[in-house]
């Protein structure tokens, strides 16, 4: 039996700036240098790994890793001026703190900032939602796959569509969506994070594997041929933007920063756990990146566990699937439950004595538990769920869509707004030395993210028209 209540449960994203002391009052802060390590690695980790061997493919032996360094070193500078950001007026010691990417962007930059950046954010979040629906799909699909070829031979016809394992996760995740915010959902996000770095290691260990097998190092210094200068270098940007894919977490970072605990102040923390888990997280996709290459050289598939350079053991290929699976139910959520809260947010505000916006119905299964439905809450987040379905299902190219993310998000969030943020932060004079350094740096991250974003388009377009 529904029952009506009038109880407000929707999520709130705040963004509104805090000083110490009122801060104090709404969160314990406990975190150490550990937990932050392991905040981003779990942030970075992803489905992207598993497209690093096809990236290094389209680079070769001499850009590839290279490039992935570069990645890393670009990551690590704006991280670094990013957790500078955290406190104000002083970076260490300043009495006020920025909670939230979005805060931050607010607090030194203004509100027309903090308005395109929000619309960044959040494409960038539901774009992210989309690739995590085409790669479940494939995940699905690539497990009665290898269980066909297992049964029936390595040539044997063994096709499956795409779309109806992506309508499958579509209604998982319509259900899955109904979890009010992220603080009913830590359990979820462990069993994605155990997930992610399993499948990512199977994988590591399927590609090193492979390689003692063969008894040599396969690829060439330029990476895979192609049919024209153009195609080649179509397929170079869009390597480069699935590598942008795969690393940064500067939108998450102040959010981490914000659960340490102090002394030692918390930029002082943050900048050691970003060095400490970059440093790991690069050596891991170099390994991954590397042995992937290494192991099937021009024919290197453009997801490691879905492409079928591995046949067997297919009982493991099946596991590493499941574990993607499971780390991407969970990660859909990771990334759509911001974009719940700040949708729902507004219109809870914008019409407060809306009962079909603010209202709550009670909803009792017998020998089960009592639900808090909310009418707009079940319509908006289902058709969100609908939309990136219908999109996933029109463009299902996983390479390629990771790339058009990586690549249209990798400037802004990761490089332009950080820095422009530090600019007011430490009261950087324009034309002065540091001033030129770090626009110059903005600057040819940029052009680095424009080709990518070129290349991975093309890509996307020509595989849809093909």
């Amino acid at each position: 039996m529904a029952k009506y209540t009038d109880d407000h449960h929707s999520p709130l994203l705040k963004c509104s700036h805090s000083s110490d002391e009122e801060s104090a009052d709404l969160t314990h802060r406990t975190g150490t240098i550990w937990t932050a390590i392991a905040h981003i690695i779990t942030g970075v980790m992803g489905a992207g790994v598993l497209s690093l061997g096809w990236s290094l493919a389209q680079l070769g032996w001499l850009s590839g890793p290279p490039a992935i360094v570069v990645f890393a070193v670009v990551t690590g500078v704006s991280t670094s001026i990013l957790s500078d950001c955290y406190r104000s007026p002083h970076s260490e010691y300043g009495p006020d703190r920025n909670a939230s990417f979005l805060q931050a962007v607010s607090y030194y930059l203004g509100e027309k900032n903090q308005m395109i950046c929000a619309v960044l954010l959040n494409e960038s979040l539901y774009g992210n939602t989309i690739a995590y629906t085409i790669a479940t799909a494939t995940s699905m699909r690539a497990i009665l796959k290898s269980n066909c070829y297992h049964e029936q031979g390595h040539g044997a016809n063994c096709k499956y569509p795409d779309s109806i394992y992506m309508l499958l996760f579509g209604l998982v995740q319509i259900f899955m969506s109904q979890i009010p915010n992220f603080h009913n959902m830590a359990w979820l996000s462990a069993v994605a994070a155990i997930m992610s770095f399993a499948y990512s290691f199977i994988g590591l260990g399927l590609g090193f594997a492979k390689v003692i097998v063969n008894g040599e190092i396969m690829g060439s210094i330029g990476g895979v041929p192609a049919a024209s200068a153009t195609e080649k270098v179509w397929l170079v940007f869009q390597g480069l933007g699935d590598i942008a894919f795969a690393y940064p977490y500067s939108i998450i970072l102040l959010e981490i920063q914000d659960t340490l605990k102090s002394p030692p102040s918390e930029t002082k923390t943050m900048k050691k756990a970003s060095r400490s888990a970059i440093i790991i997280t690069t050596l891991f996709y170099l390994c991954c990146g590397s042995f992937g290459y290494a192991a099937f050289g021009n024919n290197t598939p453009g997801n490691l566990l879905t492409g079928f350079g591995f046949y067997e053991p297919f009982w493991l290929v099946d596991l590493a699937n499941a574990c993607v699976i499971l780390h991407l139910v969970g990660g859909y959520q990771v990334f759509s439950q911001p974009v719940f809260a700040l949708v729902e947010t507004w219109f809870s505000e914008r019409y407060p004595d809306n009962h079909f916006v603010n209202g709550f119905y009670q909803l009792k299964i017998p020998s089960l538990t009592t639900f808090q439905l909310n009418p707009f809450r079940l319509c908006f987040r289902t058709l969100y769920v609908v939309s990136t379905t219908v999109i996933a299902m029109l463009f299902p190219y996983f390479n390629e869509v990771l790339g058009v993310l990586g690549a249209l998000n990798f400037w802004p969030l990761v490089v332009y707004f950080p820095v422009e943020m530090y600019f007011v932060q430490r009261k950087i004079s324009p034309w002065s030395p540091k001033w030129v350094t770090l626009k110059t740096f903005s600057f040819g991250c940029f052009l680095v993210s424009a080709v990518g974003f070129i290349g991975s388009l093309e890509g996307l377009v020509s595989a849809k028209l093909s």
